[in-house]
Order: structure tokens, then C-alpha cells, then sequence
């Protein structure tokens, strides 16, 4: 089983939050890995990377994470320019990583430029890259993607205007490559689209946009509660909701 963070945004974390996946953690012997798909931090600042790195040393599993939007800096516009990953890099390693576990083939993606604010992006070279990384995965493994923005957005939060716009040509390139989905943070709201079924993809199976919600920040949109999903190695997704009262993320329904 997969854990599925997103949005940590550490500099605004909530500690009861991060105590409640620790214990999710602790009880859950069939978890593999933790994927965190960006914005580990609110500002990009030292601090925040320091204590999003020794939170995830302290669940005890293999993670792979990608960047957000927020894990460059914003106001600093010579660090941007510049230097817009070199602490994400010095506590993180490069920003597209391989994780590879019994059951999981997990592939970053960076879709952060220092030009966008908000919007992902990926090139031509990036989704080669992909491919060949599909090419060499295990096929008795579940392929997942992770990349911070997603491919798909509902039109009642963001449209379209965040979303790659190689999307498409992407998912045509890895459709036949036995990708199961794709997982996602970005607007703090959970979801699980068909991209097959609304790209209208020439492909034979579902390719799966996997949104998670905001994991562990006070920054929640629409009164939606501090979220994340699990995967299972057959690919069900479950989605849990962080109980105030009772201070323990709970199963509730996607």
C-alpha cells in the first residue's frame, strides 16, 4: 500500500496533523512507501525544508517527493531566477527520482518553472524521459506518476488554466506503456478522474488522475478538511479525512 500526501506546506503545518500520520503510520504494517506530490513548504526557507525532511525520517518508510509551486522561492526574485531549487535540492536530492518497492513503481516529475507562479509545465524532454522510464519499469508493477500540478482540474475549482498543456501528448506517449495514473496535489482537493475517458485517449485502459487534498496545512479551500489517499497494490484508492475531535485521520468516501 501507497501513502499519498500532498501540501504539507510546512511553515503552516498543523502539529496535530502531523501526530495523526505518524500513528497512521505506525499501525498500517502493509504501507510501502510515502509519496508527497509537492509544495512540501509555505516559502521556500530553510527551516521549512528542515522540518518537512525530519517529518518524513520520523513515518520510517521510503518517500519520494517532487516539488510545488511553493518550494521555490516567491519574493526573493534572485533566488528564483538563479537559484530556485538549491534547497529543495540540498535537503531532497534531484527533483525526478525513481522509487521502486514490492508492489509500486514510482516516477517524479517536475512540472516547476521559475517563470510560472502557478501553472505546471513539462517539455518535450521530460515526457521522453518518461518514456523511458516506463519502457524499463517492472510489468508486474503499478506505474505511478507524480507530479505536483494535475493533468485534469474540474471546471467548479480551476478549469484548465494550472494544467500542463503537453498533457495530452504525455499521457498519448505512456498510454501504452502500462501507466496506471498519475498522483497529484496543488488545489487541496481530493478526486480520481478517467484521463483516458476525457483526453479521449487511443488507449486501452484507464490512465488515473489522482488528486490529493492538503495533508497537514491550516491553508484548507472551501471548508475542506486535511486529507490524503492510499493506493493499494491492486490500484483501489481510499481516501481519509483528519478528524478534529479525535485528533486520527478516518476512511471516508472519495
Amino acid at each position: 500500500m501507497l501513502l499519498h500526501l500532498s501540501d504539507l506546506h510546512f511553515g503552516t503545518e498543523k502539529k496535530s496533523c502531523l501526530d495523526a500520520i505518524r500513528l497512521f503510520c505506525k499501525q498500517s504494517s502493509e504501507l510501502e512507501a510515502v509519496v508527497v506530490s509537492g509544495d512540501l513548504t509555505q516559502r521556500a526557507k530553510f527551516a521549512e525544508f528542515l522540518a518537512c525532511k525530519q517529518f518524513l525520517k520520523s513515518l520510517h518508510l521510503p518517500y519520494l517527493v517532487v516539488p510545488g509551486n511553493h518550494d521555490i522561492p516567491l519574493y526573493h526574485v534572485w533566488k528564483r531566477v538563479f537559484y530556485p531549487f538549491t534547497f529543495y535540492e540540498g535537503f531532497f536530492g534531484p527533483a525526478e527520482q525513481v522509487l521502486e518497492t514490492k508492489n509500486f513503481y514510482l516516477m517524479g516529475l517536475n512540472s516547476i518553472r521559475r517563470r510560472h507562479h502557478t501553472k505546471g509545465d513539462i517539455s518535450f524532454a521530460q515526457i521522453e524521459q518518461m518514456n523511458h522510464k516506463l519502457k524499463k519499469a517492472p510489468a508486474n508493477k503499478l506505474k505511478l506518476v507524480v507530479v505536483h500540478q494535475p493533468f485534469y482540474t474540474p471546471r467548479k475549482s480551476h478549469g484548465w488554466k494550472d494544467c500542463p498543456k503537453q498533457a495530452k501528448l504525455a499521457l498519448e506517449r505512456w498510454g501504452g506503456l502500462g501507466l496506471f495514473g498519475l498522483l497529484h496535489g496543488h488545489l487541496h482537493h481530493t478526486g480520481v478522474y478517467n484521463l483516458t475517458q476525457l483526453f479521449d485517449l487511443n488507449v486501452t485502459q484507464p490512465i488515473w488522475d489522482i488528486h490529493a487534498g492538503t495533508a497537514t496545512s491550516w491553508r484548507l479551500r472551501k471548508n475542506q478538511p486535511n486529507s490524503f489517499n492510499t493506493i493499494s497494490a491492486t490500484g483501489e484508492v481510499k481516501h481519509y479525512s483528519f478528524h478534529e475531535l479525535k485528533g486520527v485521520y478516518l476512511e471516508t468516501g472519495l
